[in-house]
């Protein structure tokens, strides 16, 4: 299984494009590249059911949490514009590669 190069990162603020949370925006919380998917804070809450582990003091019940979306399904957030774009690159002149808002051509990377 080869990995995927997502633009993409953690702490990253993207918006979902479909499913049942089209039009959600947040933040990044993880990235999973081998599966192309990525976990969205106060996105796709699923409900798990869990037993209780007194040693990793752990309550037993159903707990609410983030699921996997595909990266294809969200678009990132320009911190500059605030708008929803694509992404692009480009190397700077003191030679950094970086990534740049499509809109506002500002550079998204801190």
């Amino acid at each position: 299984m080869s990995r995927v190069q997502t633009p993409i990162r953690r702490n990253d603020t993207v918006s979902v494009n479909t499913g049942k949370d089209s039009g959600k925006r947040g933040r990044v919380l993880k990235v999973l590249p081998a599966k192309n998917r990525l976990i969205v804070e106060g996105v796709n809450l699923i409900k798990r059911h869990t037993r209780p582990n007194p040693q990793r003091s752990i309550k037993g019940g159903i707990v609410e949490r983030e699921a996997a979306l595909h990266a294809s399904n969200v678009q990132l957030v320009c911190p500059e514009c605030g708008k929803v774009t694509r992404i692009g690159r480009r190397v700077l002149a003191d030679g950094r590669k970086v990534r740049i808002c499509r809109k506002c051509e500002g550079v998204v990377d801190k």
